[in-house]
C-alpha cells in the first residue's frame, strides 16, 4: 500500500492543535470551540464558569428532573451510577475540573514529569490537578476504574482540595484514608471504591479535556451534581434551563401535595394535563407563597408563558 508522507504532517498538526504548550492541557480556542454553546463568562482558560448562584440552586433539585430536561434536549449521556459516597445525604455541586489518567509506560511518565518539573509542577501527576481547582469546583477524574493501586487521593489531598474549592472529588478510580476523608468538614467523594493501596502505574494524560466516566461525557466546566443516586454531569450551557425546570416541577408537585391533602382536586386531576381552574389555582398559590419559589419572578414567568398546562 502507498502511504502519502505529506498526510503525516497535516494529520499530525490536527491533533496536536487542539492542545497547550503546557502539555496534557487542551489549548484555550478549541474548549471554547467545543463548548461554544455557553454564551457566559469563562476562566482563562476558556473553561465555562457557570455562576455561583446557580451552583447554590443546583443543591436543591432532584436528579431525575435534571436527567429528564437533558434527556428531552438529546443529551442522553450525562449520568453515572454506581459509587461509593462519603455522606449520602451531602450533594456535590460545583463545576468540573476533569483530569484523564492512563495506565502508565516508563518513557512518557518520564516525559510529562521532566516537562512538569520545568512548569513548576511538584508532586506525582494526581496532585496536578488540584492547582487548577478555584471555589466552587469539583475535581473529576477518569482513571479506567482502577481500585489497587488506583487510589487517586488520601487524606492529605482530600485537604488541599477542599481548601481551594470548598468542595469534593467524582473518581472513576478509587480513594485511600476513608476515615481521614470523613473528618473533612464539607467534603464528600464518590468513587469506585475504598482501597488501602498508594497510587501506581497511572499518569496524568489530559488536564481539563473532555473525559469519559463510566457512561458518561464531562466536559470541562459542566454543572455537576453528585446525589446518594448517581452523579449527572449537565452542560453549562444547559445549567439555568435544567435548574429552572426542575425548580419548576418541584413547585407544581408542591402545590399538587398541598391540593390533594386539602381534597381539593383528586389524583388523577394533579396528575393529567391541568384544567384552566387548576392552573388559576396553581397561579394564586404562587402569588400567595412567595417565598416557595427559588427563582426569579423573570424567570418564572418566562418558563411559565409558553407551557402547555
Amino acid at each position: 500500500m502507498r502511504v502519502s508522507f505529506l498526510a503525516v504532517p497535516l494529520f499530525v498538526v490536527s491533533i496536536l492543535g487542539g492542545w497547550s504548550a503546557q502539555g496534557q492541557t487542551m489549548a484555550k480556542d478549541e474548549l471554547t470551540y467545543l463548548t461554544a454553546e455557553w454564551k457566559g463568562e469563562r476562566f482563562p482558560d476558556g473553561r465555562p464558569k457557570v455562576p455561583d448562584d446557580l451552583i447554590q440552586r443546583s443543591k436543591k433539585i432532584g436528579i431525575e428532573e435534571a436527567w429528564t430536561v437533558l434527556r428531552n434536549e438529546g443529551y442522553t449521556c450525562q449520568f453515572e451510577r454506581g459509587w461509593k459516597i462519603i455522606h449520602d445525604d451531602q450533594p456535590i455541586a460545583g463545576r468540573a475540573v476533569t483530569a484523564m489518567f492512563m495506565p502508565s509506560r516508563p518513557d512518557v511518565e518520564k516525559a510529562i514529569k521532566d516537562r512538569g518539573v520545568k512548569q513548576g509542577r511538584t508532586g506525582n501527576t494526581n496532585a496536578w490537578p488540584i492547582d487548577q481547582l478555584t471555589k466552587g469546583d469539583v475535581y473529576v477524574a477518569d482513571c479506567f476504574g482502577k481500585l489497587t493501586d488506583g487510589t487517586l487521593i488520601g487524606d492529605n489531598l482530600g485537604n488541599s482540595i477542599y481548601a481551594k474549592s470548598g468542595n469534593g472529588v467524582v473518581f472513576d478510580a478509587a480513594a485511600r484514608d476513608l476515615e481521614g476523608l470523613k473528618q473533612i468538614n464539607g467534603f464528600n467523594a464518590y468513587v469506585r471504591d475504598w482501597d488501602p493501596s498508594y497510587l501506581k502505574d497511572v499518569v496524568l494524560m489530559g488536564l481539563n479535556t473532555p473525559i469519559r466516566i463510566g457512561q458518561a461525557i464531562v466536559m470541562p466546566g459542566d454543572l455537576v451534581l453528585a446525589r446518594s443516586q448517581g452523579v449527572i454531569f449537565i452542560p453549562a450551557h444547559l445549567a439555568e434551563k435544567v435548574i429552572v425546570t426542575a425548580e419548576f416541577i418541584a413547585l407544581r408537585d408542591k402545590f399538587g401535595h398541598a391540593m390533594l391533602k386539602s381534597g381539593k382536586y383528586t389524583t388523577g386531576q394533579i396528575d393529567n394535563q391541568w384544567t384552566d381552574a387548576i392552573r388559576n389555582d396553581f397561579l394564586a398559590w404562587l402569588k400567595n407563597n412567595p417565598g416557595e419559589i427559588p427563582m426569579t419572578r423573570e424567570q418564572l414567568d418566562a418558563y411559565m408563558k409558553n407551557r402547555t398546562w
